[in-house]
């Protein structure tokens, strides 16, 4: 393995930790938020998604 591919493949893996840990913290951000909202609010803002793009719920 030469040092320029050695390189490369460090750059990788920082890339790959960065999205791990982003990801990790949107969906934390996600679940803090739905756990402290109003059960109505939320039910509501998911419902208009479902019309919005079209799902049927009713």
């Amino acid at each position: 393995m030469t040092a320029k591919t050695a390189t490369a493949a460090q750059t990788t893996s920082a890339s790959g930790l960065v999205s791990v840990i982003a990801i990790a913290a949107l969906g934390l951000g996600v679940i803090f938020v739905a756990g402290h909202v109003q059960a109505a609010a939320l039910h509501d803002a998911a419902h208009d998604v479902r019309h919005a793009t079209g799902f049927p719920c009713h």
